[in-house]
């Protein structure tokens, strides 16, 4: 049987057998798996990355189900926030010491949407007195929004200091499907000028986030960020393993089954046929976005 053929038994598989529609599957069989199980095989000195759609409360409650279910395992927790700019690190420390207050914290960095009342609790997880620390983990905003708007040769030298080094964009296949998101670009140069901003803040997270698990190799890291980036692991979980091919890493998408019918739920944890399972684990449960 070709690759083709097992694509397709794996989908009309995964079809019936997902049957239902909360909970925890794994991301190559569909078979469903109890949290503790899902980190059962999470060592120290790996990367966690879930991926959320933001601003669901019951995203940031399995958020931190996941984190707890690691503590509880012995683990000593950090977390990495994509909503944070790595050039922010010394406020992120001041706010988490104490030194700073919370009010003054988002005013400093800038916070917009959505309310931080959904990040909150993930933020503040790190046990401070154990080591552990909460990270910055993205990109300047003034960085991405210059290579949306102009490209990548708009950069200035000093520009280009803020970039992760060895810098490079994502794989083609991950190219694709972000471009196909998108169908109503003014220009084939815009999508690549857009391409060229996703991919700095997917390289710039793996370079942050490596960095600190080389460097703290008996902690996890648990990231939180955008479910695009984490998808069928073309995003961030591409760049670390490009970065650090030895750091272990796990994934979970946070399914929103809000609204949609079996078929539907099919479709959005179905396998790709060039990139294969959309996470290691699937975590699927209606959720709601609330006022932001």
């Amino acid at each position: 049987m070709n690759s083709w053929s097992l694509f397709l038994v794996s989908v009309l598989l995964s079809a019936c057998a997902h049957a239902q529609t909360s909970g925890i599957l794994r991301g190559n069989t569909h078979q469903p798996v109890t949290l503790e199980e899902a980190v059962s095989t999470v060592t120290p000195g790996s990367i966690v990355v879930i991926g959320e759609n933001h601003g669901f409360k019951e995203h940031q409650a399995q958020q931190v189900d996941i984190m707890k279910a690691l503590r509880a395992r012995g683990l000593r927790v950090s977390v990495g926030m994509e909503f944070f700019t790595y050039t922010q690190q010394s406020l992120v420390d001041s706010y988490r010491a104490g030194a700073l207050s919370e009010a003054d914290f988002l005013k400093a960095i800038q916070w917009g949407n959505p309310s931080y009342d959904y990040y909150r609790d993930q933020a503040l997880f790190p046990n401070m007195s154990e080591g552990a620390q909460t990270l910055a983990l993205n990109a300047p905003r003034s960085l991405t929004g210059k290579v949306s708007k102009n490209g990548l040769d708009s950069l200035t030298d000093e520009d280009r200091t803020l970039l992760p080094p060895q810098f490079s964009l994502g794989r083609d296949s991950y190219k694709q499907r972000f471009l196909s998101m998108m169908p109503h670009l003014p220009s084939p140069a815009a999508g690549e000028r857009y391409f060229a901003a996703q991919s700095i803040w997917d390289d710039t997270m793996a370079w942050t986030a490596t960095e600190f698990i080389v460097n703290h190799p008996e902690q996890v890291l648990v990231i939180v960020v955008g479910d695009f980036h984490v998808q069928f692991g073309g995003g961030l979980p591409d760049r670390i393993h490009a970065r650090a091919p030895h750091v272990p890493v796990v994934s979970f998408s946070q399914v929103n089954t809000l609204g949609l019918s079996d078929d539907d739920i099919a479709g959005e944890i179905a396998p790709s046929p060039t990139e294969g399972p959309r996470a290691d684990f699937l975590w699927l449960g209606p959720a709601q976005s609330l006022v932001m």
